[in-house]
């Protein structure tokens, strides 16, 4: 056996024996292994074994995550040796350290200084002057679904249930869900997209945009199912998006046109102050 299987082995015993035995660290880490001037540690190596993992698959990871590791230290000495650009790269490091080091920077003052959302006024104004812009690409509803077995008890009970959709009425179909239903979703409180019912519900439908227009209650079956649907509400394609339902959309638009706004507005006062301060030193 080899000095670089020797050592591998050593390695895998070591962090299959601590990942079996897990106990507190130790102050100073036992290296494993040295490539170029570059050590690998006991430490690294446990970090990337899950607990409890067991001894077979162990050595997998160690044996995979020890082969990479060398394999990058390799190949990032031999490219430092080999490559004739070294100052075009430093050059591109410190740029992205530049712009990651500004990004940040400008994180942290958003977080600082804006309000975490708009407010409810601003979200309205919004919406009323761009509504033209917030056009449906989909046939929305409001309403329940109900599924239950086609021998199922009470069902002329049921279907007035879902008819009337009053309060007392979905108290009823609540209650009678529990032992009787397959399914019960109400999204009465929701506006959820047409298609998603029709996946659930065996019916063909030419116009769909027609169909919720015509039909609040709908009623049918297969060889094992019986389902009563109740439209609520809806709105068709092209027509505006309800606000509860652009709401989240316009929170997102409003934000980050803030955050650009800040940004414009923050380096706009920076150069100002700086010019004013005479931080800046202009040649002639």
């Amino acid at each position: 056996m080899n000095k670089y299987f020797t050592l591998v082995f050593v390695a895998l015993s070591m962090v299959v024996l601590s990942s079996c035995n897990r106990k507190a660290p130790e102050v100073e880490s036992k290296p494993l292994l040295e490539v170029e001037g570059k050590f690998l540690y006991l430490d690294d190596l446990e970090q990337v074994i899950p607990a409890n993992v067991n001894k077979k698959d162990s050595t997998e990871i160690a044996q995979s995550y020890i082969r990479k590791w060398i394999t990058d230290v390799l190949m990032y000495e031999n490219a430092k040796r080999n490559i004739t650009n070294q100052a075009e790269i430093d050059e591109l490091v410190e740029d992205y350290r530049k712009t990651l080091t500004i990004h940040q920077y400008q994180q942290k003052m958003i977080v600082q200084r804006l309000p975490k959302e708009p407010t409810e006024e601003e979200l309205k104004a919004f919406y009323d002057q761009y509504s033209e812009q917030l056009v449906l690409k989909e046939n929305i509803i409001k309403g329940l679904l109900l599924v239950v077995p086609t021998k199922a008890p009470k069902l002329s009970n049921v279907r007035s249930w879902v008819q009337s959709g009053n309060t007392k009425s979905l108290e009823s179909i609540e209650k009678y869900s529990i032992q009787n239903a397959i399914s019960y979703d109400y999204f009465g409180d929701k506006w959820i997209p047409f298609t998603d019912i029709l996946k659930k519900i065996p019916i063909q439908i030419e116009d769909p945009a027609n169909f919720i227009s015509s039909n609040r209650f709908i009623e049918t079956s297969d060889s094992l199912k019986h389902y009563f649907l109740r439209i609520e509400s809806f709105s068709k394609i092209g027509e505006v998006e309800p606000y509860e339902m652009a709401k989240v959309r316009i929170v997102n638009i409003l934000m980050n046109k803030h955050k650009a706004d800040f940004i414009s507005n923050f380096e706009k006062e920076l150069y100002n102050d700086a010019i004013k301060d005479e931080t800046v030193t202009f040649f002639k």
